[in-house]
């Protein structure tokens, strides 16, 4: 079903277009072009309330600047609907976060309008920076460089390290501050509350027109360096707090609404004129002209397909009980453990409802800490937890640990400290594609000394890892899930330990051995029910650990089976395939060893099955796998 877009809308197809119209028009276009998100995300699905809140702003921005030659970076992503609109992509953008169709964030490679792929937060004044000093080195002066980040994004310290960065850098770089009090989930921290209270200054915000009137004045007489000094002045004299910007040097702008696109176009157009790095703060409210999305904006941050017209979001209706989401098991059986042992915390960067540690924050208000989107911070925090003889449980996607990857070594393993890491959207994330996509922790956790790298493949089996990690011991242990549902509607069993590196035997069998490692092993399940019928009968091992590895159990299987399959949702170098060819190699054992999981290149979006298919290890994978083996085992006994 294709989306009409609206009069004006229709004869947009590229930002130049945008520059014919008269100011006046451009408040109809931002009415076509909210509407036209709306209409769109309500059928297809998508991010929705982050883009609703950029509308005016993103108009504005693409009618004052000259993109793509002035380059506009977006932060996360998540808020570029309207610019993918406005560039060329409206007809195609029904096909958004669809295999095969367009990103749900900017991405290089699909249009020269998105100037840096991005998707985790915090990136878009580094990238813009770095624009900002290449066009200088290369002499050229009248490109703009334009950076848009939300204040939930600017908690991220690569945004302060940019900051401190360009101040000293004499670019053309503007920074956008987007304040909505928001991320995913609202934000929290001491920048919030200087972010807040520079909004509700009275005093500042009444002098603050006729002080930019009088700064306009001394900037086109040329008397800069005096314009500049009495900017900072009078701000600091009516805010105390309001030279946290001005420190680093970046003339700061605002807060103006950034919901009233003429003020936003004249503020823009007088930005352009102004020399140096400098800072626009705009205030916006996330989920913008869609009434309930303004209401409850983390429900509607992402929402899903919804009615338009009554709000209902569409959700499918069983007939019987449904798997829950492996977040929700984490969440519940955190409570669970934490009731019974004190010394139990959550941390989490950010992410308190997607990762279902807002469960434990209701419950236990005083033991659950959200850091904002720092990652690095959120696990060196962890370590200083641990360091007093408490158990952090540090729940961060398996994506966005990779940006804490040195604290993990140097502030968790090498001290040897006992830190539970709880890696939710281990392997493929679906929709949101290679930004999001957990394919590497399998490989970058299992080098590390004084770790346990541990993946279930049912909820029962995370809620006995999560047990397990608790009890008292020396070192780290992660556990990596993936995203989405489990496979038992009666997932509420008796917690029970799990001794540390051992494997189990799902099923026997005499000609091909199947390993595998986390929920990917249910592929595995029914694979060998289908090669039964076959006349092959495979063996079936869910291996739980990646490190250490049950060497008793591979020992068994080396000295009984030529033929393995090891499969997991992770990348294939130095993965879970990889540690099994290593047993082998120092083992001295000989046999045909073919490794199933995420080859070495980007995987595009899609739904995570269509991605498993592509990659060769969903269930018809795994099949086709097991028979050339099984074949190949046979024409070598025939040869023999």
């Amino acid at each position: 079903m294709l989306i009409e877009p609206g009069d004006y809308l229709k004869n947009i197809n590229c930002p130049q277009d945008l520059k014919n119209f008269k100011k006046q028009e451009l408040l109809a276009i931002c009415q076509e072009l909210r509407q036209f998100i709306i209409d769109q995300v309500s059928i297809y699905g998508g991010h929705f309330g982050a883009s609703l809140g950029v509308v005016e702003l993103t108009v504005a921005l693409h009618h004052v600047f000259n993109t793509p030659y002035d380059q506009l970076v977006w932060d996360v992503g998540h808020q570029a609907y309207g610019h993918k609109i406005l560039t060329g992509r409206r007809d195609q953008f029904h096909t958004n976060r669809v295999y095969k169709g367009l990103s749900g964030f900017p991405k290089r490679k699909e249009s020269h309008y998105d100037t840096f792929g991005v998707g985790h937060s915090s990136t878009s004044i580094s990238a813009a920076l770095g624009m900002a000093i290449a066009s200088k080195q290369m002499g050229i002066h009248d490109k703009q460089h334009i950076a848009v980040i939300g204040d939930g994004a600017m908690t991220g310290g690569l945004a302060f390290e940019a900051m401190n960065h360009a101040g000293v850098s004499d670019t053309n770089l503007l920074i956008i501050l987007n304040d909505n009090c928001m991320s995913i989930d609202p934000n929290v921290g001491a920048l919030k509350e200087y972010l807040t209270d520079i909004v509700t200054s009275k005093t500042y915000n009444i002098l603050k027109n006729e002080i930019w009137k009088i700064l306009g004045k001394f900037n086109k007489l040329g008397a800069q360096e005096f314009a500049s000094k009495f900017d900072g002045s009078i701000k600091s004299f009516l805010l105390k707090q309001s030279n946290l910007f001005e420190s680093l040097n970046l003339r700061y702008f605002g807060p103006i609404d950034g919901h009233d696109i003429f003020r936003l176009v004249d503020t823009l157009n007088d930005l352009k004129n102004i020399p140096g790095p400098k800072l626009l703060h705009c205030v916006t409210v996330k989920g913008k002209g869609f009434a309930l999305a303004e209401k409850d904006q983390t429900k509607w941050h992402a929402p899903g397909t919804f009615d338009k017209v009554t709000g209902k979001i569409h959700k499918k209706v069983f007939d019987t009980p449904q798997p829950p989401k492996y977040q929700e098991v984490f969440g519940h059986t955190l409570v669970e453990l934490a009731e019974k042992n004190t010394k139990i915390v959550g941390v989490t960067p950010a992410m308190p409802s997607g990762s279902s540690m807002n469960i434990m924050m209701k419950a236990m208000p005083d033991r659950a800490y959200d850091v904002g989107i720092a990652e690095q911070h959120a696990v060196t925090f962890s370590a200083g937890l641990a360091t007093q003889g408490l158990i952090p449980f540090c729940n961060i996607y398996s994506t966005f640990m990779q940006r804490a990857y040195d604290q993990v070594i140097h502030d968790v393993c090498i001290q040897n400290l006992h830190v539970i890491f709880c890696l939710d959207r281990a392997g493929f994330a679906g929709a949101d594609g290679p930004t999001h996509h957990g394919a590497y922790d399998l490989a970058y956790m299992r080098c590390i000394p004084n770790i346990v790298v541990a993946a279930p493949m049912n909820e029962e089996e995370l809620r006995n890892l999560m047990f397990t990690a608790q009890l008292p011991r020396e070192g780290a242990f992660c556990i990596r899930y993936p995203r989405g549902q489990g496979v038992m509607p009666d997932w509420k069993t008796p917690i029970q330990q799990i001794p540390v590196g051992k494997g189990r035997c799902i099923k026997e069998g005499n000609d091909i051995a199947i390993l595998t490692i986390g929920h990917i092993g249910n592929y595995a399940v029914t694979a060998c029910e289908k090669l039964t019928l076959e006349g092959i009968d495979a063996a079936h091992y869910d291996m739980r650990f990646v490190k250490p590895l049950d060497e008793k159990l591979l020992h068994q299987i080396f000295k009984t089976h030529s033929h393995i399959v090891t499969v997991e949702d992770g990348c294939l170098h130095g993965g879970f395939g990889s540690a099994i060819l290593e047993f082998m190699a120092e083992n001295g054992y000989q046999a045909f060893v073919k490794r199933l999981g995420i080859p070495d290149r980007i995987v595009e979006h899609g739904t995570q099955h269509e991605l498993h298919k592509e990659c060769g290890f969903d269930e018809e994978g795994i099949q086709n796998a097991v028979q050339k083996l099984f074949e190949h085992k046979h024409q070598s006994i025939s040869v023999l």
